[in-house]
Formats: structure tokens, C-alpha cells, sequence
């Protein structure tokens, strides 16, 4: 097992430019939430509902608010934005360990088509396929398959089990059954994305999907073929978006969500949990369409009301 870091909190009020009130050579070797934390942990309050909790906490540091009234019982570090403090310390505090050397695995298969950038580190039973371009700085985490016409830009990660290049769903009805579209574009993998697990982003129709620079998503998401997803947006677990959709920036989508095909949707737009986005959204703002559950009677009276609505 490896060996905690540890730090003073001068240490670490430089990397979060905070300010401390208390003792600044208090030595701090672990990050922990309130609750589960002991007399060399720090903690953060980012939620007000938690403060309560404090008084049970044993950390020998909280990171709060700079409007937060402290008291004697903690020091405390005050930043103006607690949790992207939290968000650094943990960057800070990540074992050696668990980081990862650049280097390709053995058990990976890498088509002679494609190419690989510097300082890349390429997990077991990883397939890359033909005609992709991994760029710099990009690590992807063992079984996943790139499987054609994919550029992955700098800093990109993917995480365990994604499919990224995948066919598209298009099919041609016919009398005698569907007549297969061959899936003839590629897929853009802008910088510092990162993808979760068993996530699946299927390559274009005739023009690429796009995923621009910023892009985190979540575990289980399917970005159909030909989306463009506009830079710093962030998808929740579960999430889908049908092809041929084009998302503006810094979209945010809750877990369960989904976005019809052909849409457009503008820059600065939030979805909530299991909403269903139907039409164009061209204003920014925060969208919602929750129906919390009911008993199947309630429901269905509830039902006969909402279409009474619109008569």
C-alpha cells in the first residue's frame, strides 16, 4: 500500500489560493468528507445544508466559503469557489500509484494505419483500428475499441469498456426488410475530454461526429452519428442523444436525459434528470420535463388532466 502525502496547510493554501485562518503548519496527510473524516484530514463545505454536520467532524481543516463565519474548532481554509479547492486537492493527493506511465500494452492491437502520438499510455486488450489518430497526452484504459476513422485530440481520457467509431444506426426501409447505410464519416475527439465507462459515440453518416474540446461525460452515454457536442458540455450517467443533433456550449444534461435527432440547441442550456428534449431550444436557460411516480391509478388521473390542458 502506498504512503500518504502530507502537507501543511501553507502547502496547501498556495495550490488553492486560499487563505488560512488557524495554524498554517498544521500537517494534513488525507482528504475526507465531514463525516468520515479524523485529526489529519481536511474537509470542504460546499453545500450550506451540511453545516450542521460540522460539529460531529473530527478534520483538523475546512475549506469554506470566504463569507463562511469561522469559529476555534477547525482551521480553516477560505476560498472563493470551495469545491474546485476540493477539486485541486485531489489532484494533489492522488497516490503515485494510481497514476499511469505512458506506454502501449501488449495485449493491444493497433492497425498499421492508424497513428500514436507521444506520452500516450494504451491499456490491455485495447483495439485501435484503421485510419485513427491518437493524439498527445492521451490515455485509454484497457477494452475499449476505437474502431475507425477517429481522431482523439491532447490530454483526452477514456475510461474501461468504451466504443468509440462505431457504425451509426442507419438503415433504408425496403419491401423486403432494411438495406444497411454504410457509416462513411468519421469521428473528432476535441482536447482535454474525458469519457467514461461503457460509454458508445458512433462515427458519421457522410460528415464526422464532432465532440468539442472541454467534453466530459459520464458512464453509459450514446452520442449518435453526426452529433456535434459544443465545448465544456457535461452528460450525466444514462444519458443518449439521437443523430444528427448539434448541442451548443457548455450544455449540461441529468442522468437519464435524453435529445431527439435533427435538433439544435443553443449555447448555455441545462437539462434536468429523465427530461426528454423534443424541440429546438434556442434560449439559454434551465429546461425540465420531471412527471415524479405516482400509483398507476394517480397516474392515470393524472393524465386525464394534462390532455385537458391543452384543449
Amino acid at each position: 500500500m502506498s504512503k500518504h502525502k502530507s502537507f501543511t496547510l501553507e502547502e496547501l493554501a498556495k495550490a488553492t489560493d486560499a487563505e488560512i485562518v488557524g495554524d498554517s503548519q498544521c500537517i494534513v496527510d488525507n482528504i475526507a468528507t465531514i463525516s468520515n473524516a479524523n485529526d489529519t484530514s481536511i474537509t470542504f463545505l460546499s453545500n450550506k445544508k451540511y453545516t450542521d454536520s460540522l460539529k460531529h467532524s473530527k478534520a483538523c481543516c475546512v475549506i469554506v466559503e470566504k463569507s463562511f463565519k469561522e469559529d476555534s474548532n477547525f482551521n480553516y481554509l477560505k476560498s472563493d469557489d470551495p469545491y474546485l479547492a476540493y477539486a485541486k486537492l485531489t489532484k494533489i493527493f492522488k497516490l503515485d500509484a494510481n497514476l499511469r506511465e505512458p506506454s502501449i500494452h501488449e495485449s493491444s492491437i493497433i492497425s498499421e494505419n492508424s497513428s500514436i502520438g507521444n506520452d500516450v499510455y494504451i491499456g490491455p486488450n485495447v483495439f485501435i483500428g484503421t485510419n485513427c489518430i491518437i493524439g498527445n497526452n492521451v490515455t485509454i484504459h484497457a477494452n475499449c475499441s476505437i474502431v475507425q476513422d477517429v481522431s482523439i485530440s491532447s490530454n483526452t481520457v477514456i475510461h474501461h469498456g468504451s466504443v468509440l467509431g462505431s457504425d451509426g444506426f442507419g438503415f433504408a426501409p425496403t419491401s423486403d426488410g432494411f438495406l444497411k447505410i454504410e457509416q462513411l464519416g468519421g469521428l473528432k475527439i476535441g482536447k482535454n475530454v474525458e469519457i467514461g465507462a461503457n460509454c458508445t459515440i458512433d462515427r458519421g453518416a457522410l460528415d464526422n461526429t464532432e465532440i468539442h474540446d472541454g467534453v466530459i461525460l459520464d458512464n453509459l452515454v450514446h452520442i449518435a452519428h453526426n452529433v456535434v457536442l459544443g465545448e465544456n458540455t457535461a452528460i450525466a450517467a444514462s444519458c443518449a442523444i439521437a443523430g444528427s443533433s448539434k448541442i451548443g456550449k457548455n450544455f449540461q444534461m441529468g442522468g437519464l436525459s435524453g435529445v431527439l435527432g435533427h435538433l439544435e440547441i443553443c449555447d448555455n442550456v441545462s437539462i434536468g434528470a429523465h427530461t426528454l428534449i423534443t424541440k429546438n431550444i434556442n434560449e439559454p436557460g434551465n429546461y425540465v420535463g420531471i412527471m415524479p411516480a405516482q400509483d398507476q391509478k394517480e397516474w392515470a388521473k393524472s393524465s386525464v388532466f394534462i390532455k385537458k390542458l391543452g384543449k
